[in-house]
């Protein structure tokens, strides 16, 4: 008894749990917001609207929107004129966006008094699009009619891509293509050629679609949502053309784009539409695994989505002879679609495929399935209840093949009353469909000669502005003969321009002697100056050997004397190079202060550390260049200090193409050091540092600030020094 208790108590509380997560999906609401300029406060319109659960607008003339959305949606804006804005959206309050540096002088629209008009006659037709077509085209005709006989390219082209997008909305795709070719002849534009390419994929024009998509690939600036979109259409047309390779590496690409940027209606798309190129190669175990996965991601979004999803995957169940999975699929699908709202099937029935969202059509399926399953009991409830509910919608077409179907199952059965009666409905339906038919294509015949009689209206506006263009054009020839009357004024013009040339060829000649000039002269005075710098470090290291010999040090004077042969065959061997890798540079350096340091061994400590990520082989460095201030830190610095010292050489790279070298000591630091030498001292200048700073003069104006170096205090009483060197990889 307990058993059972707790048994139903779980399927009430998974029941309350699914029933909860359908209701939390569909609880949305409108958001409204607007787009404008942070310093002129300038509405922007045309901005593109979309929400990670898949809603999608754009701005009207006045910057706002209105968008269907849910707590925690990610809302972005796109458009060409600033960077991409991502919004979470925390409560159903009105958001609004303000852009940076905007100016509306970047996009003029058509003359300064038709300007208003023009965008509302746009705003007008795209509001019209999916309600009235004939109204949506008589809006765009005005806006072309208000831009004259000399339009704005860039006007023009958008006018003719809205008029093809109504054409595509309306399944009308030789004409959509007709007016985005037009718009691509009057300016190009990414999201025209997206749009053209669709259109082509929709009539199977699957070669045209990839050389109109081809060009789009070599473009850096194009906003992730149009690269996705791009990747998207040239799977689409490499899957028209069953080449699945091609077709899996663009939706696999797009898909990257798509995670990156957290576009989670085209992750889902593509997901999808990967499982469908699957399917379509028989290699239903990849195929299988994209589709759970678009089935995961398909519940984070609409309901009607979801419901979408599941149908797809049904069919490819079907497609693979699992029924038994179908019917499970499909019976989530009919428990999803029924606890959505009215309202919300409503809207949607001309957004998803009526073929996968309307109750009549599943059960049908539903039906189909278990008749495959030879279980003829279990489909015969299912078609009748997609008659019913076929008959209440009005789809003649499914209360059609269902009643077949039925008449089908029965006669199979052997109960041939039941088997007649339903041939007998199902012949009245076909006369009635046969009638709403040709009533169809009357009132389709009709409306197409309407938008026939339209566009013809847009091609002779078309006409007009090319034979004013014509005009123009004559006018120019005129202008021409006029010019070759005057062409020894010409003549005259073009000496002097050639005349311009030539004294430009022989600055340009001029300056480039100069530069090498000056490169050889840079050249000499670093062999120079490198020449200066070997006595003087010799000449620094024999008086650290004369010390021990004055001492009688004999062994350590010996000891010396061998560590400073390897110094001094180090130094010659890198004497003739400009520079050489940083690691025989540091070799050198711990060299030389292990000299000194056996020298005044009560004098200082020393410490070198290297980051044990970099690859010091990779940098180069003139050769004694850090030695000096080593040398200055000992000599000047830490000798004079009356406690024990410490040198510390630290070296870390800060980025791939940077490393810094610090040179620490806690000595007396530079203005007690000044202060204690004597008046002989004063009067000479030191050597090693002014070579240095030469030698980084000429090195940074051959190699463009190749070196920095920065010498400050260590510590705020001023003792203690700090150098930083901060080399450049070449």
């Amino acid at each position: 008894m307990f058993k059972k208790a707790y048994i139903i108590f779980f399927l009430l509380l998974t029941a309350f749990s699914g029933f909860s997560q359908v209701q939390n999906r569909a609880a949305s609401f409108q958001l409204k917001g607007y787009v404008r300029g942070q310093d002129t406060y300038e509405p922007i319109s045309g901005v593109q609207v979309t929400t990670d659960s898949g809603s999608y607008t754009t701005t009207n003339a006045l910057g706002e929107f209105k968008i269907k959305a849910s707590i925690g949606d990610i809302i972005i804006f796109e458009s060409p004129e600033f960077e991409t804005v991502r919004r979470r959206i925390t409560s159903n309050e009105d958001i609004g966006v303000q852009v940076k540096n905007y100016s509306s002088s970047k996009r003029k629209v058509g003359g300064s008094k038709s300007s208003s008009n023009y965008i509302s006659y746009l705003d007008s037709a795209e509001h019209y699009r999916e309600i009235d077509i004939e109204k949506s085209i008589d809006f765009v005709t005005q806006s072309i009619s208000g831009l004259g006989s000399n339009p704005n390219k860039t006007d023009l082209a958008k006018s003719l891509r809205i008029l093809g997008e109504i054409y595509m909305y309306h399944k009308q795709y030789d004409l959509a293509i007709t007016n985005f070719n037009d718009a691509q002849k009057a300016q190009k534009n990414t999201k025209t050629s997206l749009s053209l390419a669709e259109a082509y994929i929709k009539t199977e024009a699957y070669e045209l679609a990839g050389k109109t998509l081809q060009p789009l690939l070599k473009l850096r600036k194009i906003v992730p949502y149009q690269r996705i979109q791009l990747y998207e259409l040239l799977g689409d047309s490499s899957k028209g053309m069953n080449d699945t390779r091609k077709a899996l590496e663009f939706y696999q690409e797009g898909l990257k784009i798509a995670q990156k940027n957290q576009v989670s209606p085209k992750v889902t798309d593509l997901n999808s539409k990967i499982a469908d190129t699957y399917a379509q190669a028989n290699r239903e175990i990849e195929a299988e695994g994209y589709f759970n996965n678009s089935l995961k991601l398909s519940r984070k979004e609409t309901p009607t989505r979801a419901i979408q999803e599941n149908e797809k995957v049904a069919d490819f169940y079907n497609k693979s002879n699992r029924f038994g999975d179908e019917i499970q699929l499909r019976k989530k699908s009919l428990n999803e679609l029924n606890q959505l709202p009215k309202k919300a099937v409503a809207e949607n029935k001309g957004i998803v495929d009526a073929d996968s969202i309307t109750s009549q059509r599943i059960n049908y399926k539903i039906a189909n399935a278990y008749i495959a399953q030879e279980k003829l009991d279990e489909a015969i409830p299912y078609l009748e209840k997609s008659i019913v509910e076929a008959d209440s919608e009005d789809d003649l077409v499914v209360q059609k093949d269902a009643t077949r179907k039925l008449s089908e199952v029965f006669e199979f059965k052997g109960d041939f009353v039941k088997a007649y009666n339903t041939y007998q409905n199902y012949v009245a339906l076909v006369d009635t469909l046969y009638i709403r038919k040709e009533q169809e294509i009357s009132r389709a015949a009709r409306l197409n000669r309407e938008i026939a009689t339209k566009q013809n209206r847009i091609s002779s506006l078309e006409q007009e502005r090319e034979l004013s263009q014509s005009k123009y054009s004559l006018a120019l020839t005129e202008q021409e003969l006029f010019e070759e009357n005057n062409k020894r004024q010409k003549w005259v013009i073009y000496s002097l321009l050639l005349g311009m040339l030539l004294f430009a060829l022989a600055a340009f000649f001029y300056y480039r002697s100069n530069r090498q000039q000056k490169l050889a002269n840079n050249l000499l005075a670093l062999k120079s100056l490198r020449s200066q710098m070997n006595p003087h470090f010799i000449f620094n290291a024999l008086n650290s050997v004369n010390n021990y010999i004055a001492k009688s040090d004999e062994r350590n004077a010996n000891r010396f004397l061998s560590d400073f042969s390897v110094l001094m065959r180090t130094v010659l061997e890198n004497s003739e190079e400009d520079f050489i890798p940083l690691s025989k540079e540091l070799e050198l350096l711990e060299l030389y202060v292990k000299l000194e340091h056996s020298r005044f061994p009560d004098k200082f400590d020393y410490q070198v550390n290297i980051e044990e990520a970099i690859d010091i082989n990779s940098f180069e460095i003139p050769p004694m260049l850090l030695q000096p201030y080593i040398e200055n830190a000992i000599w000047h610095g830490l000798r004079y200090k009356e406690e024990k010292g410490f040198l510390q050489i630290n070296v870390s790279q800060l980025t791939n193409q940077l490393i810094q070298i610090e040179i620490l000591d806690n000595g007396i630091g530079r203005k007690k050091s000044a202060a204690l030498k004597t008046e002989n001292q004063k009067k000479q200048k030191s050597k090693g540092m002014g070579n240095i700073r030469k030698r980084i003069t000429i090195l940074n104006d051959m190699y463009k600030n190749k070196v920095d170096v920065s010498i400050s205090d260590l510590q705020e009483d001023e003792t203690g020094t700090k150098v930083i060197l901060k080399l450049k990889k070449d």
